[in-house]
């Protein structure tokens, strides 16, 4: 079974607009859901795209303006896990 690849920019731009929290929530995330054998997580220097940053890839899905506060909703997104509050 191939692995999703999540990758998060550890650029300066992104990492001082607060990859370095979302690189923790998403950590946090893996584990929660048991996606740790799943997925490859890693950090990449720079996509290029730091104008539209904080970056993060998914596979081969490029996610923009990512934060703390919204990264869950595209990792919930992305692996069609729903919640019920």
């Amino acid at each position: 079974m191939k692995k999703h690849e999540i990758i998060v920019c550890m650029g300066s731009s992104c990492f001082a607009r607060g990859n370095k929290a979302t690189l923790q929530k998403i950590k946090d995330y893996l584990k929660l859901n048991n996606l740790e054998e799943k997925v490859v997580f890693k950090g990449n220097r720079c996509f290029d795209k730091c104008g539209k940053g904080p970056n993060l890839m998914i596979d081969d899905k490029m996610f923009h303006q990512v934060s703390e506060e919204n990264v869950e909703t595209i990792l919930d997104q992305f692996f069609s896990i729903f919640r019920i509050y």
